[in-house]
C-alpha cells in the first residue's frame, strides 16, 4: 500500500449522484424561465421555447399562461394545445385556475404553467402553484415554468428591504435548486423602464405609478444582481455535480472558486481573513479546509482549531475536513473535487512545510498556488510544535522498551549458535512489527535507538563496550539504526494512514446509513425517531428535537421520541436558539451553563430546535463537529420535506372544507328555528286570556320574545355583515365620534342579557375623539361582549376598559370565567369556530365578524388567557385625530 491514497471518487458523493440520476429518471424535467421581476420577457421566452419543443415533435400543451393583454404573447399562445381552465366560484364570483386533473388525464410529454410563485383560489387541489407542479412533475410530465427573484423565499426579506414592498407569494428555494434547467432571461434596467414606458409590461397609468415606486432604476439594478447571482451559483453547483458523476479530476476554471487550507496555528485566522478579503474583491465563493495528519491532537490545539472553523465561518466560508498523512495530496484532492481555482496557503520557514509548499506547486496542475507570508515563529513554538509529534503515553514507552530488552535476552542467550550480525536482523524484523501495537513515533525511535546501542554494547565484538573494531561494523551499525528507525516510522505511518481510512469510511457510513433510513420514513414521527436514534448510535448523545407553535415560539413541549426532558431553563436558551437562528448552551460561547447543547433546525425556513446531551460530557473533535453538522443539514431538509408534504395534505382538507361553506350556512336552519319557536310559543300563550290576564306572565312572556327576537336578530345581522366582508364589497362610514358613546350604545344593545351579569367599565379621561365607522366597531363590540356572556357563568363580572396609547385607542373586554384551552386561542376568529364541547347556540361568526370590521379599520384583535383567570379580548384601533 502506497503512503499516497489513490485518487479516486468519493464513495458518498458517487452515490447521492447516482441517486439524483435515478429519481431525475422517474419524475419529469422542470425548468424554470428566470428573472428579476415582471417584464422581462420571461413568458415570451417560455412560449418560444415552447414552439420549438412543438417543431421537434414533442407532444406540448398550454397548463396556464398569463398574457397580461400583451399582444406578442397572445399570438405567440396561438398554435399550442390549450387545456381549459378550470372554473372554481369564490365568494360569489368566478374565477378560473389551471385545471390539474385534465392536464394528468391528458397526459403530455411537456406542459406549460406560468407564475410558479401563484396562490391558487380556495376550492382548488393545491394552495399553491408549485404543489401543483410538483404533482405533475411526479406524474412524469415536463414542466415549463416561470419566476421572478423576489419570490424565492429566502429572498424576499432582501426585496423588501430594497423595495419597501412585502413579497407575500413566495415558493420554497428547494424547488428552485432541484430544478433541472434554469434558463436566465435578463434586460438592463434601461431597456425595463423603456418598455414600462411604451406600455409594453402594464397600461399607461399603471405603468406610471409601477415606475414611481417598485420600478425604480436603484431597484431594478439590485434585482437584477441577486438574479445574476443566483444563476450563477446555480450553474456552479450544476457543474460540480457534473464533474463528480463523469469523475473528472482536473479543474474548470469556469468560475472564481478559493479554498485557503489551515491549521490549528495562531497565524491561520490571519490567513483566514486574508482569504476573506481576496474572495470579496473577486466576487469568488472560498472553503475553508483542515487535514488531520495524525490521530493525538492536544487539547490546546483543538481549541485553536475550534476558534480558526467558527471565524471562517462566521465570514462565510463552506467548512471542509479531511483525515489524511498526506496534506498535499488531501489538498489536492479536495481541490479537485470542489472544482477549486486558487490554493491559498501560509508561507513557513520550517524545512518539512516549506516541501510540503514545494510539492503543492508541483502537483497541483492547473490551481494557482498563492503562498502568504506570515510572522516568524519563536524557537520555543517550534520546538513545542517538533515535541508534540513524538508525544506518547508513558505506556507506550514502556511497552517498546521491555520488547526490545525482552528479544535482547532471547538473542543474548542464543549468540554462539546464530551470530551477532542475525541478532541486527532479528531486531530489525520486531521494530518493523511494532507498529501493530499503535505505540507511536517516539516509542518506535526510541526501541530503535535502545536496540543500535545494546547490539553495540553486548554483540559487536569488543563486547560490553562501545569501542569497536572493524569499520564495517561500524558502518553495519549506522545503517543497522537508519534502517530500524525509518521502518519503525513509517510502518508507524502506514497504521496511522489505515486507521484515518478507518474513521472517514466509519462515518461516511454513519451519514449513508441515516440517509438511506431517513429516505425510508414514512411520517414526521418516523423521522424524528430515526434522527434520535442515529444521534445516539454515532455521537453517544441523548436528543430533544422541539417544533414551534408560531414563528416567535417553540411548543412548550418537546417531540414525543425525545430521551431528555426539558428543565425551564433550558427550553429558554432552545427558544433563544430558534429565534437567533444559533447555536446556544454547553460547548457553545452563548449560555454555556446549560446541560445541553442547542443547535437550530434552519432549511429555507426556520422549522425547530434539536437539543443534545453528551454522554461523556465533553466537547465534540472537530471531525465529529462536522460529521454532526452533516447531520443536522440532512435531519433538517427530511424534517421540513415532511412538513411541506403535510402542508399540502392539510391544504387539501383545507379545500375541501371550502367546499362545505355552502353546506354550513345550510345548517344555520337550526339556529333561525329555536328563536322563531320560542316567539310562536310565547304569542301563542299571550293570546290566550287565561294566561295574558297574569301581568307577571304577561310580562315574563315578553322578556322571552324580546330575548328570541334579539337573538333572532343578532344571527341575520352576522349572516348578512359575513357575505359584507365576504364579497369585499363593505365601505366604512367614517365620521368623528366619543368612544364613550360607542360603549354605552353597546351597553344599552345588550341590557336585557346582561342582567344577570355585572359589568364594570374603565374609562379613560380626556380621550380624544377619532374618526371611526360608528355601526361597524358597536356591532363588533357587540359580538366581542356577547361571547364574554355566553361563555362566563351567571353573577360573573365583566370588565371594559379603555384607554389612549401612542395615538392608538385599546379596548379591553374581560372576565372572570373558565378562560380557553390554549389550543383553541388560535383559531377562535376563524369562521364557524365553536369551541368544542360547548353547550352554548351560535354559528361560530361573532368573533370572526368582529375582527373584520376591527381590520378594516387597520386595528387588531387579540385574544389571550388571564393570569388571575378568565380571559380577555384586546382590540387596537388606530385614532386618526
Amino acid at each position: 500500500m502506497s503512503l499516497n491514497e489513490e485518487k479516486r471518487p468519493d464513495p458518498l458523493k458517487l452515490l447521492n449522484s447516482i441517486q439524483k440520476e435515478e429519481e431525475k429518471e422517474k419524475r419529469g424535467k422542470l425548468k424554470i424561465f428566470f428573472g428579476m421581476c415582471a417584464g422581462v420577457g420571461k413568458t415570451y421566452s417560455l412560449l418560444e421555447s415552447a414552439h420549438k419543443s412543438k417543431r421537434d415533435k414533442i407532444d406540448v400543451v398550454v397548463g396556464y399562461v398569463e398574457t397580461h393583454r400583451r399582444k406578442e404573447t397572445e399570438k405567440l399562445v396561438e398554435g399550442l394545445e390549450n387545456v381549459p381552465l378550470k372554473e372554481i366560484v369564490y365568494r360569489d364570483a368566478k374565477f378560473y385556475e389551471m385545471d390539474l386533473d385534465a392536464i394528468l388525464l391528458r397526459k403530455p410529454q411537456l406542459v406549460l404553467v406560468d407564475e410558479l410563485a401563484h396562490t391558487n383560489i380556495p376550492g382548488s387541489r393545491h394552495v399553491k402553484r408549485f404543489q401543483d407542479i410538483i404533482e405533475l412533475l411526479n406524474n412524469g410530465i415536463d414542466v415549463y415554468t416561470t419566476l421572478n427573484v423576489q419570490h424565492l423565499e429566502s429572498r424576499a426579506e432582501t426585496v423588501y428591504q430594497i423595495t419597501g414592498a412585502q413579497i407575500k407569494e413566495t415558493v420554497p428555494d428547494s424547488i428552485f435548486a432541484n430544478a433541472d434547467e434554469i434558463e436566465l432571461v435578463d434586460i438592463t434596467p434601461d431597456e425595463l423602464l423603456q418598455r414600462l414606458s411604451e406600455g409594453k409590461v402594464y397600461t399607461s397609468e399603471k405603468s406610471q405609478q409601477a415606475i414611481q415606486n417598485f420600478f425604480r432604476k436603484g431597484n431594478l439594478t439590485a434585482l437584477r444582481e441577486m438574479a445574476l447571482r443566483l444563476t450563477a451559483e446555480r450553474v456552479d453547483y450544476q457543474l460540480r455535480d457534473y464533474m463528480v458523476e463523469k469523475n473528472i479530476t482536473s479543474t474548470w476554471k469556469s468560475g472564481q472558486r478559493l479554498m485557503v487550507a489551515i491549521s490549528p496555528s495562531p497565524y491561520s485566522a490571519k490567513l483566514i481573513r486574508w482569504t476573506r478579503r481576496l474572495a470579496y474583491t473577486m466576487e469568488a465563493s472560498w472553503i475553508a479546509v483542515y487535514v488531520e495528519t495524525d490521530l493525538k491532537t492536544s487539547e490546546e490545539n483543538k481549541e485553536s482549531l475550534k476558534k480558526n472553523f467558527e471565524l471562517a465561518k462566521e465570514l462565510g466560508a463552506e467548512i471542509i475536513t479531511t483525515n489524511d498523512i498526506d496534506i498535499v495530496n488531501a489538498l489536492t484532492r479536495i481541490a479537485t473535487e470542489n472544482n477549486i481555482t486558487q490554493i491559498i496557503v501560509g508561507k513557513s520557514r520550517a524545512f518539512r512545510k516549506s516541501k510540503v509548499i514545494e510539492r503543492l506547486l508541483k502537483e497541483s496542475g492547473e490551481i494557482d498556488i498563492y503562498v502568504v507570508g506570515g510572522e516568524r515563529p519563536d524557537v520555543f513554538s517550534v520546538l513545542q510544535n517538533l515535541i508534540s509529534k513524538f508525544q506518547s503515553g508513558k505506556y507506550q514507552y514502556l511497552i517498546s522498551s521491555l520488547i526490545i530488552c525482552f528479544v535482547l535476552l532471547i538473542c543474548y542467550s542464543l549468540t554462539a549458535q546464530i551470530g551477532y550480525q542475525a541478532v541486527s536482523l532479528i531486531l530489525l524484523l520486531v521494530i518493523s512489527l511494532m507498529p501493530l501495537l499503535n505505540l507511536g513515533r517516539g516509542p518506535m525511535i526510541l526501541a530503535a535507538l535502545i536496540s543500535s546501542l545494546s547490539w553495540d554494547y553486548y554483540f559487536i565484538p569488543p563486547q560490553y563496550t562501545m569501542h569497536i573494531d572493524k569499520i564495517e561494523d561500524v558502518l553495519m551499525l549506522f545503517i543497522f539504526f537508519i534502517v530500524a528507525t525509518v521502518s519503525g516510522v513509517l510502518t508507524s505511518r502506514l497504521r496511522t494512514q489505515q486507521k484515518l481510512l478507518t474513521i472517514r469510511e466509519t462515518r461516511t457510513n454513519a451519514l449513508y446509513n441515516l440517509l438511506k433510513e431517513l429516505a425510508q420514513g414514512r411520517s414526521l414521527n418516523d423521522l424524528v425517531d430515526i434522527s434520535i436514534k442515529n444521534i445516539k448510535k454515532v455521537f453517544d448523545a441523548e436528543s430533544v428535537i422541539i417544533f414551534p407553535i408560531n414563528e416567535k415560539k417553540l411548543s412548550p413541549k418537546p417531540h414525543s421520541s425525545s430521551t431528555f426532558t426539558l428543565a425551564d431553563t433550558e427550553w429558554h436558551i432552545a427558544n433563544w436558539c430558534f429565534l437567533d437562528g444559533q447555536k446556544a448552551g454547553k460547548f457553545t460561547n452563548t449560555l454555556p451553563i446549560s446541560d445541553a447543547q442547542f443547535i437550530p433546525l434552519i432549511g429555507s425556513r426556520k422549522i425547530g430546535v434539536i437539543g443534545l446531551k453528551f454522554t461523556n460530557d465533553q466537547p465534540l473533535h472537530l471531525e465529529q463537529e462536522i460529521l454532526l453538522e452533516a447531520f443536522i443539514n440532512q435531519i433538517t431538509i427530511n424534517l421540513e420535506r415532511e412538513q411541506l408534504n403535510e402542508f399540502a395534505k392539510n391544504a387539501l382538507v383545507l379545500s375541501e372544507s371550502e367546499k362545505l361553506y355552502k353546506t354550513l350556512f345550510n345548517s344555520i336552519s337550526h339556529e333561525l328555528k329555536t328563536p322563531i319557536t320560542t316567539i310562536i310559543g310565547a304569542i301563542s300563550s299571550l293570546v290566550d286570556e287565561s294566561i295574558s290576564n297574569s301581568a307577571a306572565v304577561r310580562n315574563n312572556l315578553t322578556r322571552e320574545i324580546n330575548i328570541a327576537a334579539e337573538r333572532l336578530n343578532r344571527l341575520v345581522e352576522n349572516l348578512l355583515d359575513m357575505t359584507r366582508l365576504e364579497s369585499g364589497q363593505m365601505r366604512l362610514k367614517l365620521d368623528w365620534y366619543e368612544i364613550t358613546d360607542l360603549i354605552e350604545n353597546v351597553l344599552k344593545r345588550l341590557s336585557s342579557e346582561l342582567v344577570n351579569h355585572s359589568v364594570k367599565t374603565e374609562i379613560q379621561e380626556n380621550i380624544h375623539l377619532f374618526k371611526f365607522d360608528f355601526g361597524l366597531l358597536e356591532q363588533a363590540l357587540i359580538n366581542v361582549l356577547h361571547n364574554s356572556l355566553i361563555y362566563t357563568p351567571e353573577k360573573s363580572t365583566i370588565t371594559i376598559s379603555v384607554k389612549e396609547e401612542k395615538n392608538v385607542c385599546k379596548i379591553e373586554v374581560s372576565d372572570n370565567g373558565p378562560g380557553f384551552a390554549e389550543e383553541t386561542l388560535g383559531k377562535l376568529f376563524d369562521k364557524f369556530y365553536r369551541i368544542p364541547g360547548t353547550k352554548t347556540g351560535g354559528t361560530g361568526l361573532g368573533l370572526s365578524i368582529a375582527k373584520g370590521f376591527i381590520e378594516a379599520h387597520s386595528g387588531s384583535i387579540t385574544a389571550k388567557n388571564r393570569k388571575e383567570g378568565g380571559a380577555v379580548f384586546i382590540i387596537n384601533i388606530p385614532m386618526q385625530n
